[in-house]
């Protein structure tokens, strides 16, 4: 079985080991003691955390982050609105969304408000809401840059906080804000 890392990406890092041009004062995963010679699979934006992969097997990151392999990652945002079922409709059948003067046409996914806060570690920048939030779990196949957050702007329910909690059977459990585990993946074809 291929191994890997699970990582617990805080918010305000940004994806990568190294910055990127006019990045040089934000914080990279070259803060954290993670093993050499590992690499993200996929991304999560320096706005949003949990969990992010890493693995040093290139074979490993692109079925990992291959769109055709529909692996599922699980989202819980805390939203700035009170949604209703009928709301979230458009997203279980797909939305046209507009991202970077592209418009596109999300895949659908499974969306569910949450009934209750879920239990998350606070952030190191506290959300400051100006009206009522909810939260809701999203289970996308396929990942596209802000794309929750377009998703959720798109119904009028603009995203405070991003976290991604799963991806595949790998999940957030266990871990803290910059802390990671080795964990087994089953194979992928």
């Amino acid at each position: 079985m291929p191994r890997a890392i699970a990582f617990f990406k805080p918010c305000f890092v940004l994806s990568s080991f190294t910055h990127e041009e006019g990045e040089t004062d934000k914080t990279t995963l070259s803060a954290f003691d993670l093993p050499k010679g590992v690499y993200a699979a996929g991304r999560l934006d320096y706005d949003s955390e949990g969990l992010l992969i890493l693995s040093d097997d290139g074979d490993l990151i692109h079925r990992l982050t291959d769109p055709a392999h529909k692996l599922p990652k699980t989202y819980l945002a805390q939203v700035e609105g009170t949604p209703t079922d009928a709301q979230l409709e458009p997203l279980r059948r797909g939305l046209k969304i507009r991202i970077k003067s592209v418009d596109m046409l999300t895949k659908p996914c499974r969306a569910r408000i949450l009934p209750t806060e879920p239990e998350l570690p606070p952030r190191n920048k506290p959300i400051t809401p100006h009206g009522p939030t909810a939260w809701l779990e999203l289970i996308l196949t396929e990942g596209k840059k802000r794309q929750v957050r377009h998703m959720t702007a798109a119904i009028g329910l603009p995203t405070l906080r991003l976290v991604r909690t799963q991806i595949g059977p790998v999940t957030l459990q266990g871990l803290a804000p910059g802390q990671w585990r080795v964990t087994e993946l089953p194979a992928m074809r």
